[in-house]
């Protein structure tokens, strides 16, 4: 395994991003580490912090198809999926493929949607593939569905369930900006030009290379257990109903090896899990009542600083 090719993947696909969202770096690192992955991610934030800006400057800069959906209350499973219409002039029924039939699917404002829409979505998130009128289709790789919400607004929303969270590999949120960063913001060209004006950076080839590659990275048995200690530490957390699943624990390995690499290392370190674990774990631990939805964070930082982390061994 070449491991700087990772850096250097890496560092193309940041500094490209950054022409358009500024100061967000660690946030486009962690998009990246979702993509090679296999992941998908869901982007909360306030309306207005660049989320949609974000995930169009990356889909420019990896490249291949992609499809952006509005979604609204009224909006249907087929108009995702696609339907069977019938062609007046062959006298058959042809598929007319959704949008979801793309490398990069935005969802902009994803709990506007129905809970039956939003179900529609589960098939081609975890098995890749859709499944229309009893025919099952295989999805392109890569694929990846990135989402938008705003945590803070409720009115005409219909929230995600723990189903649905759960199949997204991370959960992030961009912030605001520093004084500095904004006042450069407000004076420049509007973000959708800047966007527009965007170029590929990587090949097909360097992004097959780092999906498939990234599964070299090792990592020792005293770090696997570090890393169970804090994913069985959620477990037996008494203000939580529910700790994290098989699949978050396989997410959080899988985005400790891809964030050691991007250090240009071959081996997991301490340091890959605590920093991977808070955007990987949050959104997948289910909190009691009277307990306010940021608490999960603060809660997950103090299981973590309670493990005992493994010591190299001369």
């Amino acid at each position: 395994m070449d491991i700087s090719r990772f850096t250097e993947y890496r560092n193309k696909v940041v500094t490209n991003c950054s022409k358009v969202i500024v100061g967000k770096e660690d946030v486009i690192s962690l998009v990246l580490t979702s993509f090679i992955c296999g992941g998908h991610v869901l982007l909360e934030d306030i309306p207005g912090t660049g989320k949609t800006m974000l995930l169009r400057a990356f889909s420019k800069t990896i490249g291949g198809d992609f499809k952006r959906i509005q979604f609204t209350p009224d909006l249907l499973p087929s108009d995702l999926t696609g339907i069977n219409f019938y062609n007046q002039k062959s006298g058959e029924f042809e598929f007319r493929p959704g949008p979801l039939f793309s490398n990069i699917v935005l969802a902009d404002e994803i709990n506007r949607a129905t809970p039956r829409t939003q179900a529609s979505l589960l098939e081609a998130m975890e098995e890749r593939q859709i499944t229309v009128d009893g025919v099952t289709t295989r999805l392109e790789e890569p694929f990846m569905v990135m989402a938008t919400q705003n945590p803070l607004e409720s009115y005409g929303t219909f929230p995600l369930p723990d189903a649905q969270t759960d199949r997204f590999f991370m959960r992030l949120s961009l912030g605001y900006m520093t004084r500095e960063q904004e006042m450069k913001v407000i004076g420049r060209k509007s973000a959708a030009v800047l966007v527009e004006a965007l170029e590929r950076v990587v090949t097909e080839e360097e992004t097959q290379y780092v999906r498939n590659a990234y599964t070299e990275v090792t990592m020792e048995p005293d770090v696997l257990a570090y890393l169970m200690d804090i994913i069985e530490g959620t477990r037996k957390e008494s203000n939580f109903v529910r700790g994290v699943s098989t699949r978050g624990a396989i997410a959080l390995y899988q985005a400790a090896q891809v964030t050691a690499a991007f250090s240009g290392r071959d081996y997991v370190i301490p340091e890959d899990i605590r920093y991977a674990a808070p955007h990987v774990l949050c959104h997948r631990i289910s909190l009691g009542s009277g307990i306010r939805a940021d608490a999960a964070s603060e809660f997950l930082q103090k299981i973590i600083g309670n493990v005992q982390v493994p010591l190299e061994r001369l």
